[in-house]
């Protein structure tokens, strides 16, 4: 008898904002933006010299740097060596970082212009160790509140 590894949850989240795809593409790569979304629920570690995921020369598929993630900002979850496959300026990034309690995690996140405002789109593919229950919770949580601060945000403002 043979028996197949769990398929990997796959997760989408998507959300029309009041901003140009300027600005909005601004947040969505600017670390004090990037913290200020996650939060409360996750705080992640950068060196001091990111200040935006353009700052950082990348190289496709090789880890720019490791981050340490704390629930809440004080509970240490573990590390995920921040790998992108892609960076398209201004149009989106694939994510397929090493982390701690994964076999994979692939976050794609892509902005379109919506009429007046820009669509931000999180794609997720992650194969847990943990059980696949608990994680798909907390990740439909976690991009929740990601995207209502993202809702939230005012267009003039830059987080």
């Amino acid at each position: 008898m043979t028996i197949n590894p769990p398929a990997p949850i796959e997760l989408r989240f998507e959300s029309t904002l009041k901003a140009s795809p300027d600005i909005v593409w601004r947040w969505i790569t600017d670390v004090s933006c990037l913290r200020a979304e996650m939060r409360p629920l996750l705080w992640m570690s950068m060196p001091r010299e990111v200040r935006n995921l353009e700052d950082v020369d990348v190289k496709p598929g090789q880890p720019l740097f490791t981050s340490w993630l704390w629930l809440f900002g004080c509970l240490p979850l573990g590390t995920s060596r921040l790998t992108l496959l892609e960076l398209h300026p201004g149009v989106g990034f694939v994510e397929e970082s090493p982390m701690t309690g994964m076999r994979l995690w692939r976050h794609q996140r892509r902005i379109e212009a919506q009429g007046g405002g820009t669509r931000v789109i999180d794609e997720l593919s992650v194969d847990p160790l943990l059980p696949a229950l608990v994680v798909k919770t907390f990740l439909r949580l976690f991009f929740s509140s990601r995207h209502r601060a993202l809702r939230r945000r005012d267009a003039s403002r830059t987080c």
